[in-house]
């Protein structure tokens, strides 16, 4: 037999070799810097659990994206590329209290009626011993006691609510029939020891210096003004609820979101007043712009309702009033607070709570199904989970009930955990700023001057 030809050999191994298809350079070196790199690697072990803990909580959009982008980056990259996930309680805000650094000498007192919301009191409750951990406040949750003894059973919260009341952290306070999140507001007279007026008398004795709700929006501003009372020249409270802008350090304040279907100039009027105290004194803000929602920029546009408001602001030297604010520029950043009549606002604010789970969803759909896109979309988490954080209502928690003589909270009826610590953290921002000082020295508004568009 003749020997073999090396030569040949040689040119039909390299056209073998050239025939073979190579691999991506990129994710060859991703898999390389992932195995090199002890750090991660270590926890990749319990990034699973972690993940399937997490996916059930507020950021399960999120998560639930980052869980399919893992799934797919780990078939390339082996068992070592897994996102981490982390407690979504933990990224509140930044400045955030941790259970370590609370000095109990500084918690406040806040009143929280445990049987407000549609899932009432087990995930309340569960809310509040979080946030005691999270935030320098003591609670007294108002409750009555065979549901929420039933609440705890259920949930298995016993040993954790035993020892927050043990430390002083909560303190259970009972009461009689709640009111449903279908009666009607006027029910609070008849119920005088519902859950949401024993909490109101709360803040009323000085025994506590803020009330929060998830419970019927009406009822809880009946129970604030009939028990609280409303602040000298404020003819109707409003719903405060703070909305994101693009810029990621400022919010903006909208109200009326839902108290006053039908309102009257005089009322935007004090709306713009207690907006721009409370932007002033919580948020910070030095010279608060105010905008009146409407339909163009000119002061001559707009329903009969904006045509005789706008003039009241527009002469009104307490605040600065900015001009019409069109609803394409509420998110812009170019106003601190924004005023509009209940019905609006409330359109508003449903409005913007799909509109992050919607992003969500858009992104999942058009996100790269690729091997190469999927690895690239694996580092897209983090972005989702705070484009998720700065849109979710969850994370907001609550609106405020401005124009009552106490720090009111009231929170969506479907609130879980998450929601109930963010809404807590908005009352204690609010009760130690010292905001009730400043609305109790608001004065009635000065009267604007008709004018009319020719």
């Amino acid at each position: 037999m003749p020997p073999k030809d090396p030569e040949g050999a040689g040119r039909d191994s390299r056209r073998y070799a050239s025939n073979r298809p190579k691999p991506n350079r990129t994710i060859r070196r991703l898999v390389i810097w992932y195995r090199r790199n002890a750090a991660v690697t270590s926890l990749v072990g319990t990034a699973t659990a972690t993940a399937s803990g997490a996916a059930s909580g507020a950021a399960s959009g999120a998560v639930s994206v980052a869980g399919s982008m893992a799934g797919a980056a780990t078939n390339v990259a082996g068992s070592v590329l897994q996102p981490l996930v982390f407690d979504p309680l933990r990224r509140l805000q930044q400045g955030a209290h941790t259970g370590g650094g609370i000095n109990d000498r500084q918690r406040l007192w806040v009143a929280v009626d445990g049987m407000g919301g549609d899932h009432a009191p087990g995930p309340i409750l569960e809310g509040c011993l979080r946030a005691v951990g999270l935030l320098p406040l003591r609670i007294r949750f108002v409750a009555e006691p065979e549901p929420l003894r039933q609440a705890v059973a259920a949930m298995g919260l016993g040993h954790e609510l035993e020892e927050a009341v043990q430390r002083g952290l909560i303190e259970l306070v009972p009461s009689g029939p709640t009111v449903g999140m279908h009666e009607e507001a006027t029910v609070v007279r008849r119920k005088r020891d519902a859950s949401i007026n024993v909490a109101m008398d709360l803040v009323k004795k000085g025994e506590a210096t803020a009330v929060y709700s998830a419970g019927n929006s009406g009822a809880v501003m009946a129970a604030a003004i009939f028990r609280l009372g409303r602040l000298a020249g404020i003819d109707r409270p409003a719903i405060g609820a703070l909305f994101p802008t693009k810029d990621p350090s400022q919010q903006v304040l909208v109200l009326d979101v839902g108290a006053n279907m039908d309102c009257k100039p005089e009322w935007l009027h004090q709306f713009a007043l207690l907006g721009n105290i409370y932007s002033r004194d919580v948020l910070q803000v030095k010279r608060p712009r105010i905008g009146l929602v409407n339909i163009g920029e000119e002061e001559c546009k707009g329903n009969d309702l904006c045509l005789r408001t706008h003039p009241l602001l527009a002469g009104d030297e307490r605040f600065v009033f900015a001009g019409n604010c069109e609803g394409r520029d509420i998110l812009s950043g170019d106003f601190d607070v924004v005023v509009c009549d209940g019905f609006t606002g409330n359109v508003l604010l449903k409005f913007l709570e799909s509109v992050g789970s919607v992003l969500l969803d858009v992104l999942r759909a058009e996100l790269p199904r690729g091997r190469r896109g999927k690895v690239g979309s694996a580092f897209l988490r983090s972005n989702l989970v705070r484009i998720k954080k700065r849109l979710d209502h969850a994370e907001h928690g609550g609106a405020l009930l401005l124009g009552v003589d106490g720090i009111c909270v009231i929170g969506h009826g479907s609130s879980r955990a998450l929601s109930v610590v963010s809404a807590l953290r908005l009352a204690h921002s609010a009760a130690s700023h010292g905001v009730m000082d400043d609305l109790h020295a608001l004065g009635e508004g000065s009267a604007g001057v008709a004018t009319t568009c020719g």
